[in-house]
Parts: structure tokens; sequence; C-alpha cells
């Protein structure tokens, strides 16, 4: 082996590890600064005594290692952001189903209410063509009109909605959570 061999050879063996110190010193500088730039390199050498290549393939296994750290909590972030969107999801699609039951048996409150006024119109209706009568009815201003119909009939339909829709409302909203 010559001598340019022998320098390369021992130089690839004889390489000091770093202490516990020269880490901490290290890992401060790579907090404040992630990029190794040439002074900081230089100066982080001759401050710690070891070789300015050294201190440049430490930089450069602590970016990586860094990196891939980063990556891990992105990925840990991304994966409980990913849970909590599906557990909302859940609980919408249960929501939805409980207002598709809801709107059904309001459908069909509804279809009910309307068969009844239909046959009460038609009933109504039978006895007026049977029996025409001609009556006085109170409008809400307390006036008095004289016709063959009253507005009760649309007063109460109008009262049996309303009632409908506060019975629905009040009576499931405690299914929903």
């Amino acid at each position: 082996m010559d001598f340019q061999s022998q320098k390369l050879y021992s130089s690839k063996f004889n390489k000091k590890r770093l202490n516990q110190e020269q880490v901490r010193f290290l890992e401060r500088s790579f907090s404040a600064n992630k990029k190794l730039e040439p002074e900081l390199k230089l100066q982080l050498a001759n401050q710690l005594g070891v070789p300015p290549r050294q201190v440049a393939i430490w930089y450069q296994n602590k970016r990586a290692r860094w990196k891939t750290q980063s990556l891990e909590l992105d990925y840990n972030t991304l994966q409980v952001k990913l849970e909590n969107a599906l557990s909302e999801k859940r609980k919408l699609e249960k929501d939805v189903k409980c207002l598709q039951e809801e709107l059904r048996r309001a459908q069909e409150m509804m279809f009910s209410m309307n068969n009844e006024r239909n046959y009460h119109q038609q009933h109504h209706q039978q006895q007026q063509n049977q029996q025409p009568l001609n009556f006085v009815s109170c409008n809400s201003t307390g006036s008095s009109e004289e016709g063959g119909s009253s507005s009760f009939h649309e007063d109460h339909e109008v009262l049996q909605i309303d009632e409908l829709y506060a019975c629905l409302i009040g009576a499931d909203r405690s299914t929903w959570s």
C-alpha cells in the first residue's frame, strides 16, 4: 500500500464517533437551521473538533430522519382526520335515515288527513246537494256573510296541518342524537 492509500484507508476507519454533548450541540443547531450552509459547517466543525465532512454527513442523515418523522406525523394526523370524517359520515347517515323515516310518517299522516278531508268534503257536498241550506257565517273580521258554505273546514284543515307539524317536530327530536 502506498502512502495515499494508507491515509485514505486510515481516515475511513479511524473516524471518531460523536459524543453525547456533541450530538446535543448539533441537535440544537439543527433545530435552528435545517439546511447546513458552508460557513455554518466550518464553524460547527471547529467548535466540535471534528472534520467538516462529518458535520455534513450528520446533517444529511438527521435531515433524512427528520423528513421521515415529519411524514409519519403527517400520516398520523391525516389518519385521525380520516377516522373523524368517517365517524361524522356515519352519524350523518344515521340522521338521514331518521329524517327519512320521519318524512315517511309525515307523508303517511298527510295522506291520511287528505283522504279524511276528501271524505268529509264529499260527504258535505252530498248533504248540500240533497238539502241546500242558506246560512250566515262569520269571517275573521267578525262581519257576517251569507252563503252556502263556511270557512270552518279550511280553518280546521290549517289547524290540523299545524298540529301535525308541531307533533312531528316535538315527537322525534330525541331520536336524532
